[in-house]
């Protein structure tokens, strides 16, 4: 009786078949080593294969940080996921799997060659990231659309194409309508296109290449114009006055009332309240341009500062290894000399000696390192004190604007309630055959609810106003705070990194005079 047959099943991905793998490549340098070690380093890992694994689902490979070669052909995977952190990624093997959608690349912008051959892929998406792409296989897949492969023009580096086994390429059109659209291509389906063939298939298809070039042209500009104005924003909002060169700020203040246009129907608002954000928009274009200045001026103090520590430290290592070269020129030789002596008395004294050398060469090493903490210690006080009064300035400046903003609305709430009161009592006088329109009617039922309605809206406003001065403050202290902070932090570090450095240097010369101790014993 025959055997039933047997499913095997998929593998997972964890961390003991990681470990199994790396060992058994055994990859050349560093990875190699540490591969033959216990503890795997997967960080130091450059090149992964995970070919013939029967994987199902990518999955545990969040910690190869530095691979630059992932090969997981020939597995079952159906979808491509868990990649995302694989940034360095430059090559990458997805070939002879069931993947049916391209997905999950678009961290990979430092990818050059992806092979996707063999899979059940029906149309070219989600690769816009892969900027980088010079070599792209998919071959034997479920392309059918032949005019989708002007998808491919956004790859200005692709160079090889791998097209053949899926449908696109039984079309009779499908030799000269690749290399039209994709004149930099140099190979497809890994022969070289010639210089004939690409001449002709320009020639043939000139006019829809023409066309789309030009339409090409419209949508990279209406791009460049999108971009260009979100990095005008992001940087409106580093200087925080985004949506201040304008009416922006007066808009929202009426966008959110819902009682202004009620108010605006009462006769002469909508005049005087007109020229109110005329005026309210200059203070805040007064604003946004001081912003922006403050912003540039506070900058170029930061750049110039951190210059200054630059060359001070750059001039403090040049005189450290100035010291150590010094050091080593006349004591190298003598260790040397130490190795040959053969008397032990001598060798005890002479090794003394060299101690004293050796404490010596630290000392000036370590004062050399605190004239520095003095000078940046003495350089940062100044730089904070300069820095600090930036930004009282701005703050200062920044609230004088605000408060022209707050008496104009303080203005215009006083001018609506005097219009509001005299149409009031215009209203109690007759009777009632004036023509007024019925949602201001249903305003003026008394006198106290005419009141608190425009009350409410003029607190509004001021919420409003005073909001954008709190934002603009409160922002400027933070980055005041977090930048000294920042300083602080970087000099404590650069400082104990120096200190270790130092250390590692003398207790290696401290090593090799105990060394010859040892050997005298």
């Amino acid at each position: 009786m025959s055997q039933p047959y047997k499913t095997i099943e998929p593998s997972v991905i964890d961390d003991k078949m990681l470990e199994e793998v790396v060992k058994k490549q055994g990859p050349p340098g560093r990875a190699g080593r540490i591969a033959q070690s216990e503890a795997i380093d997967f960080k130091d890992v450059y090149h992964l294969q995970l070919d013939y694994q029967n994987v199902l689902k990518i999955d545990n490979l969040w910690q190869f940080t530095s691979l630059t070669k992932l090969q997981l052909d020939n597995n079952v995977i159906e979808k491509i996921e868990g990649l995302n952190t694989l940034v360095n990624l430059v090559w990458l093997d997805l070939s002879f799997n069931n993947i049916e959608m391209i997905e999950g690349l678009e961290e990979l912008v430092k990818l050059e060659d992806l092979s996707l051959y063999s899979n059940r892929i029906s149309k070219f998406e989600n690769m816009d990231s892969l900027v980088n792409l010079q070599v792209f296989s998919i071959g034997k897949n479920h392309i059918g659309n032949l005019e989708s492969i002007t998808y491919l023009r956004r790859f200005k580096r692709l160079r090889t194409l791998n097209l053949a086994g899926n449908p696109v390429s039984e079309d009779d059109r499908y030799s000269m309508y690749v290399p039209a659209f994709l004149p930099d291509l140099m190979y497809l389906d890994f022969r070289l296109i010639d210089k004939t063939t690409k001449e002709q298939a320009l020639q043939m298809h000139y006019s829809s290449i023409e066309n789309l070039v030009h339409q090409e042209d419209l949508e990279f500009k209406s791009l460049e114009k999108i971009r260009l104005e979100e990095e005008e924003l992001a940087l409106h909002k580093d200087a925080y006055v985004e949506y201040l060169n304008g009416p922006g700020l007066f808009n929202s203040m009426y966008a959110e009332d819902l009682e202004a246009p009620r108010l605006l129907l009462l006769p002469g608002v909508s005049e005087f309240v007109e020229q109110y954000k005329v005026e309210f928009t200059e203070v805040c274009q007064k604003l946004f341009k001081y912003g922006l200045e403050a912003f540039n001026t506070r900058n170029k103090e930061v750049g110039c500062f951190l210059e200054c520590l630059q060359e001070a430290n750059e001039e403090n290592q040049k005189n450290g290894i100035k010291i150590i070269k010094e050091f080593e020129d006349k004591n190298k030789e003598q260790l040397n000399e130490l190795q040959r002596i053969t008397d032990s008395f001598l060798m005890e004294n002479k090794i003394q000696q060299f101690r004293v050398k050796i404490d010596k060469l630290w000392n000036s090493l370590m004062n050399l390192e605190m004239q520095l903490v003095d000078q940046l210690e003495e350089a940062s006080r100044e730089f904070e004190r300069n820095i600090s009064e930036m930004v009282t300035t701005y703050i200062e400046n920044v609230q004088a604007l605000i408060a022209q903003c707050r008496d104009m609305e303080n203005r215009n709430h006083e001018n609506m309630l005097e219009i509001a009161m005299s149409s009031y009592d215009k209203m109690g006088k007759s009777d009632g055959d004036e023509e007024m329109p019925e949602e201001l009617r249903a305003l003026f039922i008394d006198k106290d609810t005419v009141m608190n309605t425009i009350n409410a809206s003029h607190d509004l406003h001021l919420l409003k106003i005073d909001n954008q001065e709190d934002k603009m403050v409160t922002k400027a202290n933070a980055w005041l705070r977090d930048m000294i902070e920042k300083l602080h932090m970087d000099e404590i570090a650069r400082n104990r990194k120096r200190v270790l450095e130092i250390n590692v240097y003398v207790n290696h010369w401290r090593d090799e005079l105990d060394f010859l101790e040892l050997q005298d014993v």
